[in-house]
């Protein structure tokens, strides 16, 4: 085709060769005016066949051009009309005038014509409001990729369903690795006799082989404490619908057996990645599971996004007192090696969190090294700013430095103590965790997805009632010529009574250890109700917040302050306390606005509702018992609507 187009060309040098001809053609005729009649002629003959060739080819030109014109109209109109691809025209008003036959076949009426648009799709509505130029969509059982050509008000719809199913069974067979860990194996085995301890081997293995084979999972047993577990996307996903009932079954039926608390913790990584890199996820999961307390679900994916399962109960308290001399020397010789010592626990700081780094500043002042408490005067609740005012008092408020002055004092070799917070966000100073190379956390909450990357020592047993008992235990196993005075004892056994709730909330036995060696270093119990006291008018504005509680599903409280009304994070905490002591409640929420225009919420429990990991969905964190969260671009009203979903979803009970 590509010659017999060429031919149609008339090349120039054609039309310079006649006039040439004419030209000596002329010339001929003046010469031999007989040869000039010859070459006429032949001149004549020439260029009537040229004329000739030149219609001829014309007209097949145009014939092509016309036999080619039909074929490509009814190309067109088969290809509108025919091809897999559907076509939709609609109007201003979102309604369909016109479909290709094709989209006929998705639909229960005759045509989609005279329709709204809706009836495809709601998501393809949205995507037309919001000027997306591709959706995809679900149609009577098959997935669509939408092109939209709004000026032309035109969408094609693109069969994708094949391309989807591969994708799915790609994703649905990518290999997941598990690792799962028997919590408190040792300590509970450790009295049994052989007897005993192959019963408990035994049912637990049991338990996860039938698991195991119920749910097509490999599982292979690694040593007395930790099994491997492999499967695929599908599988998990069919776990997680579950909620990882393997849980609840290992804790009935260990229990149960000479009331035996065994449980499981399970870390999971999945991803396209490699097989080391899998290997990788799945341990730091479970080390998330396990700084979590155990008795959990943590599954976390090649992008480091993380979702939890289980956590019911309360973590039961497992860590040693050797474990503690460990982490004290190993403190004491980083302390040693470091040119200053640095300390900072959270905003808005607590009793816990003002006791416990004034416990570690004793540690580097009996190591004789220089160390400086963090402390951002304008940003101190009531119960603290008695705290403080007796420190300034004392000679202890020397080493106390602000946020700004810390940062002009750092060095490379400075050792960084974050007390009682393990989150970057929630730090005094964020900058300074950049600006030294040796950092340590000690910390009593639960892990969660946020962490403070790359530190040196980690010090963190969710089974301690606070971080002022943790630094207590510390303390023990610094120099001797360590003395604390009756305001450092204080503030030490502050911590420990306020995040006790005197005593009642997660207080297990090392809780009274360390009280007992804080009373008998001269801690005043008087001076810890004085710094306890509250004003009559946080009391009053308390008491508004719990006069808007509404009773939910029978046993959860729920208080809203007023839209417009203000309460800081302390009242909004001791309002939840306060209505956690009434007759028939197991768990309550307070919302209410904040004075930095945050949402606040604070949740407290019994144990029978787990409210971090409620708080955990709302972007917040805790303790089973308790836990806060603080939402930004929220209402009251945006905060509580959320708070009722994720409940509905997690706890069972009654209607409200």
């Amino acid at each position: 085709m590509q010659t017999f187009i060429k031919k149609l060309n008339i090349s120039p040098h054609i039309i310079y060769t006649y006039l040439l001809a004419f030209l000596l053609l002329g010339f001929t005729w003046f010469v031999q005016w007989i040869l000039g009649l010859v070459m006429t002629i032949l001149l004549g003959l020439s260029l009537y066949y040229t004329i000739r060739y030149e219609q001829q080819l014309i007209n097949k030109r145009e014939a092509y051009i016309s036999t080619l014109s039909h074929r490509v109209k009814k190309v067109g109109e088969e290809a509108l009309l025919e091809m897999p691809i559907g076509i939709v025209l609609y109007n201003e008003q979102l309604q369909v005038e016109w479909t290709n036959p094709y989209l006929n076949q998705f639909t229960e009426e005759e045509t989609f014509v005279g329709q709204p648009i809706s009836a495809f799709s709601e998501q393809l509505v949205q995507a037309l409001r919001e000027d997306k130029p591709l959706e995809s969509i679900e149609l009577n059982g098959c997935n669509f990729q939408v092109t939209i050509k709004k000026e032309e008000r035109l969408l094609y719809f693109f069969d994708r369903t094949k391309q989807t199913e591969i994708q799915n069974l790609y994703h649905n067979e990518q290999t997941v690795l598990g690792v799962i860990f028997l919590d408190n194996y040792e300590e509970i085995t450790q009295a049994m006799d052989d007897t005993a301890k192959s019963q408990v081997n035994s049912r637990v293995t049991s338990i996860l082989n039938d698991w195991s084979n119920h749910n097509g999972i490999y599982l292979k047993r690694t040593s007395q404490e930790r099994f491997l577990a492999i499967m695929n996307q599908q599988i998990l996903a069919q776990l997680e619908k579950t909620k990882f009932e393997i849980l609840d079954e290992v804790r009935e039926l260990i229990s149960d057996s000479k009331n035996v608390p065994l449980t499981l913790s399970v870390g999971v990584g999945l991803g396209g990645v490699s097989l080391p890199s899998l290997g990788e996820l799945a341990q730091s999961s479970l080390d998330l599971a396990l700084g979590r307390g155990g008795d959990q679900v943590v599954i976390k994916d090649d992008t480091g996004k993380v979702r939890f399962y289980g956590g019911k109960t309360n973590p039961m308290e497992k860590r040693t007192r050797v474990r503690a001399r460990v982490i004290s020397h190993a403190l004491k010789e980083l302390v040693q090696e470091s040119d200053q010592v640095l300390i900072m626990g959270h905003k808005s700081p607590d009793m816990d969190s003002i006791g416990s780094a004034i416990g570690i500043l004793k540690i580097a002042i009996a190591n004789e090294v220089d160390a400086f408490i963090v402390l951002d005067e304008q940003d101190l609740d009531t119960g603290v700013e008695r705290l403080i005012d007796e420190v300034r008092n004392s000679e202890l408020w020397q080493h106390f430095v602000s946020p700004e002055e810390a940062q002009e004092m750092v060095t490379k070799s400075t050792l960084l103590v974050v007390v009682d917070t393990h989150k970057p966000s929630l730090v005094a100073e964020e900058r300074l965790l950049n600006k030294t190379d040796y950092v340590v956390v000690i910390d009593h909450h639960r892990r969660a997805e946020e962490f403070i990357e790359h530190p040196t020592l980690v010090y963190m047993e969710p089974y301690a009632s606070s971080t002022a008992e943790l630094v207590t235990e510390l303390l023990e196993y610094q120099p001797r010529s360590l003395k604390l005075t009756m305001l450092e004892s204080t503030a030490l056994l502050s911590g420990i009574i306020v995040d006790t709730k005197s005593f009642t909330l997660r207080t297990g036995s090392r809780t009274f250890d360390a009280a007992s060696y804080l009373r008998s270093k001269g801690a005043d119990t008087v001076l810890v109700q004085r710094f306890m006291e509250e004003d009559l008018d946080i009391y009053i504005k308390r008491s508004h917040l719990i006069e808007n509680t509404i009773i939910y599903k029978g046993n959860i409280a729920i208080a809203r302050a007023e839209p417009g009304q203000e309460f800081s994070p302390v009242v909004i905490a001791q309002a939840a306390d306060t209505l956690l002591t009434m007759s028939g409640i197991d768990a309550s929420f307070v919302i209410s606005e904040r004075a930095d225009g945050r949402i606040g919420l604070s949740a407290r429990s019994l144990g029978d509702v787990n409210v971090q990991l409620i708080m955990e969905q709302m972007k917040g964190g805790g303790h089973l018992t308790n836990a806060a969260t603080q939402l930004s671009d929220a209402s009251i009203q945006d905060a509580y609507q959320q708070l009722i979903e994720i409940i509905d979803q997690s706890v069972e009970g009654g209607d409200d």
